[in-house]
């Protein structure tokens, strides 16, 4: 399968969209696209698609503050646990947090805290699928693909609205 990608600049840096002709398949930091294009070299296509153009529209449009849902086609290729553990992410609302522990519950699996942790880790597609929203039970800001840096911009972008 072809999978288009496109840069975007935005106040975090470079993010990498990459979408097949439908859905969006990832958003990549800049620290983790060398990587990501040496494993895809052979499926990955620069070009502007609508796709990657709406997608890229939307988040200029999150970043201004003037957008606070996604309406995008999402595909992140995942095992079912990792699926389930990203739709809980969806259903965070704009601005607000959730505890690793208090995702775990809503997964159904209240015990699998780490796993919980390690399924965020390796969402696809941050940002749109929320995973910066989840903080410790202290209420301290811990891991993220991107770097705490980013995390803590990202909830304090949702938190001024």
């Amino acid at each position: 399968m072809t999978l288009f990608y496109e840069k975007m600049t935005s106040p975090l840096g470079a993010l990498y969209i990459v979408c097949s002709h439908t859905e969006v398949k990832s958003i990549l930091f800049s620290s983790s696209w060398a990587e990501y294009r040496q494993e895809n070299q052979d499926s990955l296509l620069a070009k502007h698609t609508s796709l990657t153009q709406k997608v890229i529209r939307q988040l200029e449009q999150y970043f201004a503050k003037k957008r606070t849902q996604f309406d995008l086609p999402l595909a992140p290729e995942g095992t079912e646990f990792q699926k389930k553990v990203w739709s809980v992410l969806e259903s965070i609302p704009h601005g607000k947090t959730l505890s690793y522990q208090e995702q775990a519950v809503k997964t159904g699996r209240k015990q699998a805290v780490r796993a919980v942790g390690a399924a965020n880790g390796r969402n696809p597609i941050p940002i749109v699928i929320p995973c910066h929203r989840v903080i410790g039970k202290n209420g301290k800001l811990t891991g993220y693909a991107g770097g705490l840096s980013i995390k803590e911009k990202l909830l304090k972008l949702e938190q001024s609205l």
